[in-house]
């Protein structure tokens, strides 16, 4: 289940909610445990991941008690918390890549079965490690509530796809929240925003990404390639902002404060201001959890330098399970350290320059992030450079127009909204009977287009 279905939207959500708003206050972070493992449960495929998630929830949850409580075994009840939790993300989500390099290298023929990756894990598994990783380092206390603990970890909103939430964050909030008519009216209106962002443009804009991939590569006009990774980027941000603000105007209707996990990234001027301002949460997990602990920038330029190369390396990694993304990780490395030592700032000096900049590399690098197969990938870059076109394919004429004529307007509201324009606008005016009127025209908007069957899984999911 989707937040952007019409079985959350009209069935589970309602019900869910009549439930949390019925129940006294001491039992609502039980309703959000149930809820929400009721919730993974119709997504995952099969139900023994159910129970391994439970399993995770319990482990963590005492083993942060031992960490808490030992005088002479913390480290080695974290160590032991922490190979736990990575284990199954490495097995779910890597073995399989293992094992076709190892097969590659070694010119063996281990076999392994498909696994199927549980909905969620990347994220959850996080949550786990920065909780017990915070008690050892006494940032936290343990929770002494099992149940609280599991309305953390499975709390829906940010379950399957974020913002990636530490203990930290909501561990006041868990036992002290306000619940007021102000929150669920101010909840659902960045709901409806979310679910605009994803239904309307991110679904609508990903058809061209689609389209490009029935024609084939090899058969697309170099116009049509950079419609297509330009359409590929706004699919992308507006498909995951999309639901990290769906995410955070459920928290809010449930009295819960979640972190911002975009601040209109594709407006940066460079690479590295870019990822300060994409999947936020994402990025200070790594630099609280991994930079930092390395060093950080304290032991001089050369370690920093590694620093961030173990940090790109593992965030390609964390998106998936092949060399592509091992590619874009490292690629992004080379960019943030040509921004470091010499590029950065004139760019950031110069705004236009900035701004051109990065109007062209973000699609550069949504692309290695998009193609898996790094034989297509050579075809499309290929394709990117007319001169570098040899081998022609079967182009329809006029391709580019043709489908420009189609997603226009997709591509005029993907580039209004990636602004603060909108943003400002809704801020001064959210109270306003025209914005209460658009953002009802939106929701119905996009309900219409989900019962049309115009709506695709959120991309994050897989990750």
């Amino acid at each position: 289940m989707v937040f952007s279905s019409l079985q959350f939207i009209f069935i589970f959500l309602p019900l869910f909610m009549i439930i949390y708003a019925a129940v006294p206050r001491q039992y609502k972070n039980l309703v959000i445990f149930t809820g929400s493992v009721v919730f993974y449960s119709l997504g995952v495929k099969k139900p023994v991941y159910i129970l391994l998630f439970l399993l995770t929830v319990l482990l963590n949850f005492i083993v942060a008690q031992f960490i808490e409580e030992s005088r002479h075994y913390k480290k080695g009840w974290l160590t032991f918390g922490i190979i736990f939790n990575f284990w199954w993300l490495i097995f779910f989500k890597y073995w399989g890549f293992g094992t076709e390099n190892l097969n590659s290298l070694l010119h063996s023929s281990m076999t392994v079965k498909d696994i199927i990756l549980p909905i969620g894990i990347s994220f959850y598994t996080f949550q786990n490690v920065s909780y017990i990783i915070d008690v050892y380092r006494r940032k936290a206390k343990a929770e002494r509530s099992f149940i609280n603990y599991g309305a953390y970890i499975s709390m829906f909103p940010q379950l399957i796809a974020g913002p990636i939430v530490t203990y930290e964050t909501v561990a006041l909030q868990l036992r002290q929240r306000k619940h007021t008519i102000r929150k669920v009216e101010d909840g659902l209106k960045t709901f409806t925003i979310g679910l605009g962002y994803k239904v309307l443009i991110a679904n609508q804009i990903g058809g061209l990404w689609s389209d490009i991939g029935m024609v084939g590569f090899q058969n697309i006009s170099t116009g049509l390639a950079w419609m297509g990774i330009v359409a590929y980027s706004f699919q992308l941000y507006f498909d995951f902002c999309g639901y990290s603000l769906m995410a955070i105007g459920l928290g809010r209707i449930m009295g819960f404060e979640l972190p911002k996990n975009f601040d209109h990234p594709y407006t940066s001027l460079t690479m590295t201001e870019f990822w300060r301002r994409w999947h936020m949460t994402l990025g200070t997990w790594f630099k609280d959890y991994i930079y930092i602990p390395l060093g950080g920038n304290r032991r001089g330029p050369r370690r920093m330098v590694f620093n961030t190369f173990v940090v790109w390396l593992f965030t390609g990694l964390w998106h998936g399970a092949s060399w592509n993304f091992v590619i874009w990780g490292l690629v992004l490395f080379g960019i943030m350290m040509t921004e470091k030592f010499w590029t950065g700032k004139f760019f950031n000096s110069n705004k236009i320059a900035g701004h051109a900049y990065m109007i062209l590399i973000i699609p550069l690098t949504w692309l290695i992030f998009a193609v898996t197969d790094l034989e297509q990938l050579g075809i499309y870059f290929k394709r990117l450079v007319p001169f570098a076109n040899l081998e022609k394919g079967n182009v329809m004429k006029g391709d580019c127009k043709k489908y420009w004529g189609t997603y226009k307007w997709f591509f005029v509201a993907g580039t209004v909204f990636s602004t603060k324009i909108p943003e400002l606008i809704y801020k001064k005016m959210k109270n306003s009977i025209i914005v209460s009127l658009a953002l009802l025209a939106a929701f119905w908007g996009a309900v219409y287009c989900m019962y049309r069957g115009l709506n695709d899984p959120f991309m994050y999911f897989r990750f």
